[in-house]
């Protein structure tokens, strides 16, 4: 029991620790201030901190400041809503920029509302597709009856049973074969 108690302790110890083996980041900004951080820069020489070891990292700029880069050093621009000319830099980077918290709820209910509607319309099709299925299961059924042999009566316009002769058997079965060919297509 002492030795299952020891051996708990021990891993409970060990997984605690778990979190401080994460990465450790060092760069200095453009004014020359020191920043420290586990999450890596956007860009720059950094230096990954990892328990007093340093190993200088350089890290390379992501898609959108190299097009944003180039697109600067080329001198274009691009029209404004009023007509000015923005720097294409400008306006990659307003692209760029994290979404505030309004702008993420919205897209959030847009999402949502837009996979309601996409389920909807899943269920409505379903329920078209179930609907059909029992139509034609019911016209194949009738079929198998008028074909079968088996006396059939209907009712006519006053109330009173009528029993199907082979004629009218034979009429009853065309319509409801034409019925079986739609509804089963």
């Amino acid at each position: 029991m002492p030795r299952a108690l020891v051996l708990s302790a021990l891993v409970v110890a060990l997984s605690s620790a778990l979190p401080a083996l994460g990465e450790i980041y060092s760069w200095r900004d453009k004014d020359g201030k020191v920043h420290y951080s586990d999450q890596a820069p956007p860009s720059g020489d950094v230096k990954v901190l990892r328990g007093g070891v340093q190993r200088p990292r350089s890290a390379a700029p992501t898609p959108a400041e190299e097009d944003g880069a180039s697109a600067a050093a080329n001198g274009a621009t691009q029209s404004g809503a009023n007509g000015e000319a923005k720097p294409a830099a400008e306006a990659k980077s307003a692209e760029n920029r994290p979404k505030t918290a309004a702008e993420q709820e919205q897209a959030f209910r847009q999402r949502r509302a837009e996979a309601a509607e996409a389920q909807a319309k899943a269920e409505k099709e379903n329920a078209v597709k179930a609907d059909r299925e029992r139509l034609c299961q019911e016209a194949r059924n009738q079929l198998a009856a008028l074909q079968s042999g088996q006396r059939m009566v209907r009712y006519g316009k006053d109330g009173e049973r009528v029993v199907l002769d082979d004629a009218m058997r034979a009429e009853e079965a065309a319509r409801t074969q034409r019925h079986v060919d739609e509804a089963c297509r």
